[in-house]
């Protein structure tokens, strides 16, 4: 089962739905038997959230109980959705501008979520003792930060920023109340737009005991203006730039790499102002990354996600669907669901301010 959330530019109609995707394999062989047997993605929960403006992100909690939704109407709201009923918890203030992206930290950490702004601020809320507040606030990028990613939680209490100063932030908690910043400057040129964090487990590791013993490596992923896909890993403190991925010929306006258990390879997808979704694999020996083209869209992709066992990709854009992608037995990206929103287009989040 996955979880994956439309936007609508339509203020007042239903933000988020649920697709629940059933994987039906039979025994037969060949790529068109697999396809024929999944089960369509269907829509199972929709909730109104009534925000004044144009909705940039939805995200379910860990348990998928709490969803918080942003908008341009400069405030978040989180409901409590259990048993398919939409409940308000809590509607925060604290942005001066469109709210772009949230993050949900891992519960080990408490009710926590992380938001970035066009005011070029992050601002991460927590509940205490039933009630939401601001716990920390950062305002030291110089423009829009169009995205914000909280770390597996084996890294500790991190989270990633980008901004349209083309610069990255690492925010970590340091335990004592206090916080600590790490800024790669010049990360992309004219800004970043997207951020994604590598799972804790490495490739290969359920196989390999060597690889598993290796410790933790941090890793993330970024997409910026200058097309350019990047890896950046942490070397004695300090992050600098592992690899570069050529393949877009447009801003990269999203990137997710896949969840992992230990098994054989790293996958990133990434999506582009170019119309083009590119899967990035690393067979998790060599450090070369091998690209293929998902497919070629009519419209420009903004978003793409992952399943929670990191073998789905849901693709949503210009073309006003959600699409959800599988790999083949024998190789290739197959389209396995599309589901239309209806009306509205999905909101972006400009790289520039």
């Amino acid at each position: 089962m996955m979880t994956y959330f439309l936007q609508d530019f339509n203020i007042c109609l239903a933000l988020a739905v649920l697709i629940c995707v059933h994987m039906a394999w039979g025994e037969k062989e060949g790529e068109k038997e697999e396809i024929e047997n999944m089960t369509k993605a269907s829509v199972i929960n929709s909730v109104d959230t009534a925000h004044e403006d144009m909705i940039h992100d939805a995200q379910l909690d860990y348990y998928g109980t709490k969803l918080a939704t942003c908008s341009s109407d400069r405030s978040i709201k989180i409901f409590d959705v259990t048993n398919g009923q939409q409940t308000l918890i809590t509607h925060l203030r604290g942005h001066e501008g469109p709210v772009w992206q949230l993050s949900w930290a891992h519960p080990m950490f408490g009710h926590m979520l992380a938001s970035c702004g066009y005011d070029r601020k992050v601002i991460i809320w927590k509940e205490t003792n039933g009630s939401w507040g601001k716990l920390y606030e950062y305002a030291h990028h110089d423009s829009s930060v169009n995205s914000v990613s909280f770390a597996p939680h084996e890294y500790g209490l991190m989270l990633a920023c980008g901004s349209s100063d083309g610069s990255i932030s690492i925010i970590s908690s340091t335990g004592d109340g206090n916080w600590e910043t790490k800024k790669i400057n010049n990360a992309h040129t004219i800004g970043c737009n997207a951020v994604s964090w590598a799972p804790a487990t490495a490739p290969n590791s359920l196989f390999d005991q060597q690889i598993a013993q290796q410790g933790l490596i941090k890793r993330f992923v970024s997409g910026g203006c200058d097309f350019l896909v990047k890896i950046w890993i942490e070397d004695n403190g300090q992050w600098v730039e592992e690899q570069k991925l050529e393949g877009h010929s447009d801003w990269v306006r999203d990137v997710a790499w896949a969840h992992s258990i230990g098994l054989q390879k790293s996958i990133i997808a990434s999506c582009s102002q170019d119309c083009r979704v590119i899967i990035w694999t690393n067979d998790g020996i060599s450090n070369t990354w091998s690209s293929k083209i998902l497919n070629k869209f009519e419209d420009v992709v903004w978003h793409v996600s992952w399943s929670t066992t990191g073998n789905i990709l849901a693709v949503s854009g210009g073309d006003n669907k959600v699409t959800l992608w599988k790999e083949s037995l024998e190789g290739h990206w197959v389209c396995i669901s599309d589901v239309h929103k209806g009306q509205g287009t999905i909101g972006d989040r400009p790289a520039s301010g």
